[in-house]
Formats: structure tokens, sequence, C-alpha cells
């Protein structure tokens, strides 16, 4: 199989949209499982309130050119980055797709800057990525009753 490729994604774009929001909403359902919580914003987010947040976006396109996974981030005033989303079409689970969209992020679109990011601390296979892609791992917080995230952080001068 050969490896997807990455390049930006914009939402302006109806069909890619579509896709983004399907997938988003299919990923989500899946972490919202695993951490025992159906109450995750982007599961309660419209197609239009998707598109209206200001965020930047990098897909991963695989051999039949549909998007298999995507990432989107904002830029922080002080130059950093906060990933506000890392989602993968549950067929593509377990290919690699979200460390490739991560690493692309980490050495290609925003080398050199202070990364964060939170996902629920028991979505296992997130908590696992993050750690292996050399995040160091924050305190844990609940933002909602009867839901607990985990914060990363990496390092600007940590290496891939």
């Amino acid at each position: 199989m050969a490896s997807p490729q990455i390049c930006p994604l914009d939402l302006a774009d109806e069909a890619t949209a579509a896709a983004v929001f399907r997938i988003g909403r299919a990923s989500y359902a899946v972490e919202a499982e695993l951490i025992g919580f159906d109450g995750i914003p982007a599961l309660s987010e419209s197609l239009a309130q998707l598109r209206e947040r200001p965020l930047r976006w990098l897909g991963a396109h695989g051999a039949d050119g549909g998007i298999a996974g995507f990432l989107a981030w904002e830029e922080e005033p002080d130059g950093s980055v906060c990933v506000d989303r890392l989602c993968v079409a549950p067929a593509s689970f377990r290919r690699g797709i979200a460390s490739l969209l991560l690493r692309h992020l980490l050495t290609e679109t925003v080398p050199g800057r202070r990364i964060t990011v939170t996902t629920g601390a028991a979505n296992v296979p997130a908590v696992g990525l993050y750690d292996r892609l050399g995040f160091a791992r924050g305190e844990d917080f609940s933002p909602a009753p009867g839901l607990l995230m985990a914060s990363f952080t990496r390092a600007p001068e940590q290496q891939v």
C-alpha cells in the first residue's frame, strides 16, 4: 500500500468540508466509546460551525484520492501551535495515518515550534501516539463531569 499523500485542506470546498465533517464524526464517536464520554464538543458541532473555526488543516489522501484522516491546528499569539483535532477514518485506523499527519506538522509545516494537544486520558491509542512522538504529558484535567483529559506539550528542540 502506498503511503498517503499529505497536503493542506480547504474547507471552503464543499466536498472537502463534507468529508472532514463525516470523518470527524466517525472518529470522535470511536473516541467517545473509548473514554466513556459522549459529550465531546465535536460530536454536536454542525458543518457550518466546523467551517467557521479559525483552523488550518492538513489531510492524508489515500491511493483512491479520498481523505483518510486530517489534522487541524491554531497558531497561538506566542508562536506556539495548538492541535485542535487529529482524526482518522475508522476504516483507516492502525495504518500510521495519525503518526504521518503529526510528523508532517512537526517537521514540514511548523518545525521548531512548541506544540500542545489534549485528548481523552482514556484514549490509549492517542496517548500512546503523543508519547511515541516525544510529547511530554502535563497535568490531567476535567473540563466536564465524567471527562478526564490528558494534556501534552512538545518542545521545539525535540526531534521526531
